[in-house]
């Protein structure tokens, strides 16, 4: 038996991970699989596990449940994490991979033995805007109330 409440969560992160793809085609004309997997983009895939985790053990068992109450709470924390800290992660991480170019520039292009430039960028796209946040949330709120709805009852 297994527990529905993990995958109906599951199934909203991956329904998330794979509409990335045809909303970033929508935006940028350009089809980029990597999206599938990577974090960070339209909808927002951890707000999408969560919501779904929190809607159908509202469902499930109702809002006054201690249930319910750690489901809404680890959601809380994920989509607040998703919108701030991992996003302003991102853009710090942004400025930083510009600092070679920029000291560059400084150096007049010739930075000289006292700077190597890095080889690797740091990850720019790590967190959420709200509205990829909201997005996601709505979206794991109906696979997790649909989810609920369609257990086979025995």
């Amino acid at each position: 038996m297994s527990n529905r409440g993990l995958v109906t969560a599951l199934t909203a992160v991956g329904a998330a991970q794979l509409l990335k793809l045809p909303v970033h085609f929508a935006r940028s004309g350009k089809w980029d699989v990597r999206k599938i997997i990577g974090s960070g983009g339209m909808p927002s895939s951890h707000s999408s596990g969560v919501s779904a985790l929190a809607a159908y053990t509202a469902t499930k068992y109702g809002v006054k449940t201690p249930e319910f109450a750690i489901s809404a709470m680890l959601g809380i924390i994920v989509m607040y994490d998703a919108m701030n800290i991992r996003r302003h992660t991102g853009e710090i991480a942004v400025q930083v991979n510009d600092l070679d170019e920029d000291v560059e520039k400084l150096a007049g292009e010739h930075p000289g033995l006292y700077h190597a430039r890095r080889r690797e960028r740091l990850k720019e796209s790590l967190g959420h805007q709200p509205i990829e946040v909201l997005a996601g949330s709505l979206l794991g709120a109906f696979i997790g109330f649909v989810g609920a709805l369609t257990i086979n009852k025995k």
